[in-house]
């Protein structure tokens, strides 16, 4: 069971925002269906333009959102955030929060997430606001902050601490990276996306001088928030133990395994060609194309072949060749 809550404040009475209610309408359409139409996360859609999000409401329903048993939820917001100078404590701010009562500690949804484990085996917190990089942390002696993120939790905010987080375009600028990654931006070769991909998207498309996200995890395995077409099939990267019998090996080529012959040297353009051969080739260019495998001794995977040479795995092939191998694909 995947449950998704996802939060979207504009309609703030003295700051309004431009962009946390499409963010929110966006981001629940691509949470709602894996890219060929699967069913993915049940999710609860809250925006402003649609109910008026008080305090209240919005400690009720992401007190709802870790009630039931679950194998992964996500809680989105997307509003205004702030830390309260009197505790140096983050807060979400509802549509009625105010000095002394903002809407929700962050403090308090991380332990009411981290309380949830095992109950809810996978937690990930996603948050677009100001000083979102609180999030996590305790306070400890000296006014210091340390981070204490319970088991199957994952954070992904926009700012660090003291950050900002900017909007333009009609999106929050983070969470339209968000957006980006989730079509299939920062997808595997196996088409999964996973919240620490999804800060690494954001991390390099925002570059050094921009808002800075952060991303903190207590987690020993990852998760797939959505998934997208692989760029290589399955049943291809299964194929990969029968070709290369180990890592090292270098599977021969020769002109049989490429079928054009029009542009190939006049010397090779006599010799036959062989159906079986050429299907294995296009799935080894596939995987070329992907940086799975690699010509050895030539520029490219057709010169490879009517050259008589070969193909190799990179590191990143050799990984899913294991994959395969250990019949994990």
């Amino acid at each position: 069971m995947r449950r998704a809550l996802i939060i979207g404040i504009d309609d703030y009475p003295t700051q309004p925002l431009r962009g946390c209610v499409s963010d929110a309408i966006e981001l629940a359409a691509l949470f709602e269906t894996n890219g060929n139409g699967d069913p993915n996360f049940d999710v609860k859609r809250v925006t402003s333009d649609s109910f008026e999000i008080t305090s209240e409401f919005l400690n009720e329903n992401i007190a709802e959102l870790f009630m039931d048993d679950a194998d992964i939820v996500v809680l989105y917001f997307a509003g205004h955030g702030v830390i309260d100078p009197a505790t140096n404590s983050g807060f979400i701010v509802s549509v009625d929060g105010k000095k002394g009562a903002w809407g929700m500690s962050l403090q308090e949804i991380l332990g009411i997430a981290n309380k949830a484990h095992p109950r809810i085996k996978s937690t990930v917190i996603i948050l677009d606001c100001c000083h979102s990089g609180c999030a996590g942390e305790i306070s400890a002696i000296n006014d210091d902050k340390v981070s204490i993120i319970g088991t199957g939790v994952t954070i992904l905010t926009a700012s660090h601490r003291n950050g900002l987080a900017a909007e333009g375009d009609g999106h929050g600028i983070f969470t339209d990276i968000l957006l980006d990654g989730l079509k299939g931006g920062c997808a595997d070769i196996r088409g999964n996306i996973t919240p620490a991909a999804l800060y690494s998207h954001v991390d390099q498309t925002l570059g050094p001088w921009k808002q800075r996200p952060i991303y903190k995890a207590n987690v020993q395995n990852f998760i797939a928030l959505r998934q997208v077409e692989p760029k290589i099939p399955p049943t291809v990267l299964r194929n990969l133990p029968k070709y290369f019998p180990d890592p090292a090996y270098i599977f021969p080529l020769d002109p049989s395994f490429e079928p054009d012959r029009n542009t190939v040297p006049e010397e090779v353009r006599h010799l036959p060609v062989n159906e079986a051969n050429i299907a294995i080739f296009r799935e080894l260019q596939q995987c070329n194309r992907h940086g799975l495998v690699i010509p050895v001794d030539a520029d490219h995977m057709f010169y490879a072949a009517i050259e008589s040479k070969g193909c190799k795995l990179t590191a990143l092939g050799a990984h899913y060749r294991n994959l395969a191998e250990k019949k994990r694909i």
